[in-house]
């Protein structure tokens, strides 16, 4: 599972934003993930209370944006969702595709306390 190690890398850029910008607290931190990106959001659900835990985003609630993979057919140029397709043009059959969205995994948006 290498949930684990992304989520340990983003608590670390997110405590030295903290730091950088400071930031007294934290409260929420969004992350957005796309159905493409190999990342799976209940693994990451699973191991963030571990990885923020004796770490100054100890409070800090996660919130998980899914990102739709959406793909555009080569043959009839329909955009189309791939996953919920299972990878085939719901229009013309077609199963040859270019990614447009859906393999990102960012931090969305970071929550300050005011």
């Amino acid at each position: 599972m290498h949930e684990l190690g992304i989520v340990l890398e983003i608590v670390k850029q997110v405590e030295e934003y903290k730091i950088s910008n400071s930031i007294e607290d934290i409260e929420a931190l969004v992350l957005q993930i796309g159905e493409l990106s190999g990342v799976v959001p209940r693994y990451i659900e699973d191991v963030y209370p571990m990885a923020i835990e004796n770490t100054s985003l100890s409070k800090t609630k996660l919130i998980i944006q899914i990102e739709p993979g959406i793909g555009k057919c080569k043959e009839c140029g329909l955009s189309f969702n791939l996953v919920q397709n299972d990878n085939i043009c719901p229009l013309c059959g077609h199963t040859k595709w270019d990614i447009l969205m859906g393999t990102e995994l960012l931090i969305k948006e970071i929550h300050a306390k005011e």
